[in-house]
């Protein structure tokens, strides 16, 4: 497949034509007008009438959608449980990835993912983290909450080829993030060195489907500006294969964002309101259909669908809708 090399500037241009000859859903190389017949992530069908013909809709994730759903759909939560120790294992390495159709990005990445795995633990739980540093640059790993000051990954840079294990009592219960901190921060940020750590309460949250999504962007041209938009790496993944949920059954989203360049970015649902818990570390909740994060900025998201059918969630910089991040939710009984 031939890897193409896209800017910003030269993306919305082609797209200046297509806004005036239709709807949203034709921008930025559309291939054709007809409606396609869309696949889920549980088989289904859906005519997204022409929503998922922007720069990348149709192509899949490397390998097959099951290597996007492996970040949507975190690991089970574990009631809590004295004395449990919980471990993963990182490791950095130079890769790759594809991050729209033909378009390829030279990204650092933990475990070959951008974003990368998701980590989860109960609160107090003793989280062991191996970090094995196999790429050609220095890295740490950044856990955000509270640990020893010998666990921050600011300090204990690891170089390529050594390892490191982070160990410490997970706390507190919430959405939070991990990154590398080493420097220059925004080159590893922006290459991808990055992932969601959720904490969950000693006494489990109520019943939900639960997702994770990591909103970032990424600048193929190197000019300090993202050329594409993504929740979990993929332009326009979800509107490729919407995401279904039931519509008895809340909907559970951790939502982080991991940006670099653009000061915020924003998540916002058609069709319905959500409660948002900014870091989930609390029970106070705001009531709304749009929340902007800065870079860091996490919460969860719930949501009680009142209707069936495909709803759209996006950005609501209409920028990063049109290059990539844009996705629909498939609503079912």
């Amino acid at each position: 497949m031939a890897k193409s090399k896209f800017s910003r500037r030269r993306l919305l241009a082609g797209a200046v034509p297509l806004v005036a000859a239709g709807p949203l859903a034709k921008l930025a190389f559309a291939e054709g007008s007809q409606p396609e017949q869309l696949p889920s992530h549980a088989g289904r069908g859906h005519a997204a009438l022409g929503h998922a013909s922007m720069v990348g809709a149709e192509v899949p994730a490397p390998g097959g959608p099951n290597d996007l759903d492996r970040l949507l759909e975190p690991p089970a939560a574990l009631s809590h449980q004295p004395g449990r120790v919980r471990e993963y294992k990182l490791v950095a390495y130079d890769r790759e990835i594809e991050i729209a159709k033909g378009v390829y990005f030279p990204a650092w990445t933990y475990n070959g993912t951008v974003p990368g795995p998701v980590i989860r633990a109960t609160e107090d739980d003793l989280l062991r983290v191996e970090f094995v540093n196999g790429s050609t640059h220095p890295h740490t790993i950044h856990f955000h909450g509270i640990h020893p000051a010998n666990m921050d990954g600011v300090f204990e840079v690891v170089v390529p080829g050594a390892s490191f294990t982070y160990e410490f009592p997970a706390r507190p219960y919430g959405m939070h993030l991990y990154h590398c901190h080493s420097t220059p921060l925004k080159k590893h940020i922006h290459k991808g060195l990055y992932g969601a750590f959720i904490i969950d309460p000693p006494k489990p949250r109520n019943p939900a489907q639960e997702l994770v999504l990591v909103m970032n962007g990424f600048d193929t041209d190197g000019d300090g500006g993202n050329n594409f938009y993504t929740v979990n790496g993929l332009a326009f993944y979800y509107a490729k294969y919407p995401i279904v949920v039931k519509r008895s059954q809340t909907v559970r989203i951790y939502l982080a964002n991991l940006t670099e360049f653009d000061l915020i970015n924003s998540f916002h649902l058609h069709g319905e309101f959500f409660r948002y818990y900014p870091t989930g570390s609390s029970d106070q909740f705001e009531y709304t259909d749009t929340v902007m994060l800065c870079q860091g900025e996490r919460g969860i998201v719930e949501i009680d669908f009142h209707n069936t059918g495909l709803f759209m969630f996006h950005a609501h910089q209409s920028e990063f809708t049109e290059l990539g991040w844009m996705g629909f939710f498939s609503v079912v009984d």
